[in-house]
């Protein structure tokens, strides 16, 4: 049989990136979207690594075949490291543009040096036998008063990384897939993950 790994997402954006990931190890990549029919996952995790590992086991199970969930945000200092694990649902569902007006109206008025930020991602690897790998990856920013950009997804375009004076938005994907906060946790997990796969 073939090497079928899904990731847990129906995000296009997050599927373009881990195709570009595994498929030169010769591992086919399948989206939820290549199953309709599975049942939704309640993310009742209290963080990004429990609600990984929820969505992972649930789909490995469903599947029967390796999943990798991950749960990613964004945690702006100012808030009090808002919108954390509600960052797709902050303004409602997976609204994108709903919730970055949401992000950017609870920041009027906050001046730039105290828009500090963080994206973190968790990356979780479950096999339908439960043996799973863990890891965590992020990066720092700030967040802009106003998007630049037209690459990437959900924030991209108002975090904003004074190392490279681009936003996430604003890189090429090759870029974005060195410095992100899903490339950290994606290289964390690639030092372990032939021995996973194998295991």
């Amino acid at each position: 049989m073939e090497d079928t790994l899904v990731i847990a997402t129906t995000n296009a954006g997050k599927a373009r990136e881990f195709r570009a990931i595994f498929e030169p190890k010769g591992i086919t990549v399948k989206t939820l979207a290549d199953f309709p029919n599975l049942p939704a996952v309640v993310e009742t995790g209290k963080t990004f690594t429990e609600n990984a590992k929820l969505k992972a086991t649930a789909v490995a199970q469903a599947t029967q075949l390796p999943v990798l969930a991950d749960d990613s945000g964004l945690m702006v200092d100012a808030l009090n490291g808002e919108p954390g694990i509600y960052s797709a649902r902050y303004a409602g569902d997976h609204d994108d543009e709903k919730n970055k007006v949401k992000l950017l109206t609870k920041l009027e008025g906050v001046p730039a040096t105290q828009r500090t930020a963080h994206f973190h991602t968790s990356l979780v690897l479950v096999k339908p036998n439960g043996h799973e790998l863990v890891t965590t990856g992020e990066v720092t920013g700030t967040i802009l008063t106003a998007p630049r950009g037209t690459d990437g997804f959900g924030y991209d375009p108002l975090f904003y990384v004074p190392s490279e004076h681009l936003t996430f938005a604003e890189m090429p994907m090759a870029k974005k897939n060195r410095l992100s906060h899903r490339a950290k946790a994606t290289a964390a997990m690639l030092r372990e993950f032939d021995e996973w796969w194998e295991a």
